[in-house]
Order: structure tokens, then C-alpha cells, then sequence
């Protein structure tokens, strides 16, 4: 799982402009300052890339893009809700990216991979959901709510839920891939478990006593 990993750790720092002007604003109450420094912070982000001369993917130049756009509009009308509207675009554009089928069925040891493909793509559709769900949560919370109760519900109900469909989907996996491996022949089996380089006796049935 270390590639998802790495995706969730892009996506927090495709936020992280967000979350800098977030946390300014509740510690400043300067609206402007805020603002500024948080665009300031996605600019950053795209020049450290261009120096290093790593590729600035489509995702890093709209985030880059609804961080100015949402600042200037929060600087006019002094309204901090259009920077909180930033997470649930990107929410949003990542819930369409994950409708394509087997998306997660990449980051799948090769046993799973063997056996329990169909659930992997079942589990990724159920992250797709949540995503257009988190969109939805954070778009409402922020037109109805202030920006300190948007500070914090958001962080709480993003943990939660991601956390919940991360254990309940390894589970779903997992367990999928013990109840058919152990319901093989036991030659199938063997003949599975070897190419994939895995040992034999914890994937043996249950005896009975």
C-alpha cells in the first residue's frame, strides 16, 4: 500500500495552501494577510518543483489556480468561504479519477491480486464515493457555517471517514482472499501461493477438532 500512501500524501499537499490560510486566519483574524500568504504558499509549491525540475502535474497547477482565484475572492468580498470551497473542487476532480475501474487494484499484493480483484475494484468505487460524499459535507459546512466551525468539523469528519473506508476495505480484501484461497483445491492452492511467494500454512484451512 505504499503507492496509495504516497497519492494521500499528494493530496494533502495539493491542500496544504488551504490548510496554511485556514490556520493563519483563525490564529490572525487578518483576512488579507491570510490570503495572501497562503496563494503565496502554492506558488512556492510550483516553483520548488520547477527548480528541482520535477514535472508540475495538471492537479498542482489547479490547485495553484483555485488558491489565487478563491484568495482574490475572498480579498473582494471579504468572505473567507471561497478559499474553504478550494477542498471539495479537488475532492471532486480525485472521486473521478477514482470511478475508473481497478484503480486500486495496482496497490494490491500479488495474492490479493490473484484472488480478490473484483472486491479491490468495488472498494475503489466505495473511495470514489466518498470523495463526491466529502465534496458535498464541505461545500454545505462552509456556505452554512463560520470558518471556526468549518475548522472544526471538517478535520474530524475527514479522519473519521477516511480511516473507516481505509480498515473497512483492507478488511473486505483480506478476509475475501483468506475464505477463497482456503476454499481452493489444495493443489490450486499450492500452485498459487508459491508463484506469488507466499507461505503455505497460514492459508490453510481450519481444521475442525
Amino acid at each position: 500500500m505504499g503507492d496509495f500512501f504516497r497519492a494521500a500524501k499528494f493530496l494533502l499537499l495539493d491542500l496544504a495552501s488551504t490548510i496554511f490560510f485556514l490556520v493563519l486566519y483563525l490564529l490572525t483574524q487578518n483576512m488579507a494577510l491570510s490570503v495572501v500568504l497562503g496563494s503565496a504558499l502554492g506558488v512556492i509549491q510550483i516553483v520548488i518543483q520547477i527548480i528541482r525540475q520535477r514535472p508540475v502535474h495538471s492537479m498542482e497547477w489547479l490547485s495553484l489556480f483555485l488558491v489565487v482565484a478563491a484568495g482574490s475572492a475572498t480579498i473582494v468580498t471579504d468572505d473567507p468561504r471561497f478559499v474553504l470551497f478550494k477542498p471539495s473542487v479537488i475532492y471532486v476532480i480525485v472521486g473521478i479519477v477514482m470511478l475508473k475501474a481497478g484503480w486500486m487494484v495496482r496497490y494490491l499484493p500479488a495474492v490479493a491480486k490473484a484472488v480478490s480483484s473484483d472486491v479491490a475494484i468495488v472498494v475503489g468505487y466505495s473511495w470514489a464515493a466518498l470523495m463526491f460524499m466529502s465534496a458535498a459535507v464541505n461545500a454545505l459546512v462552509a456556505i452554512a457555517c463560520t470558518v471556526q466551525t468549518w475548522a472544526m468539523i471538517m478535520p474530524i469528519f475527514g479522519l473519521i471517514s477516511k480511516v473507516a473506508i481505509f480498515v473497512g476495505g483492507f478488511l473486505a480484501i483480506r478476509l475475501t482472499t483468506i475464505r477463497r484461497i482456503r476454499a481452493m483445491p489444495a493443489d490450486k492452492r499450492e500452485v498459487l501461493l508459491a508463484a506469488t511467494g507466499v507461505p503455505i500454512e497460514p492459508w490453510l484451512p481450519v481444521k475442525s477438532a
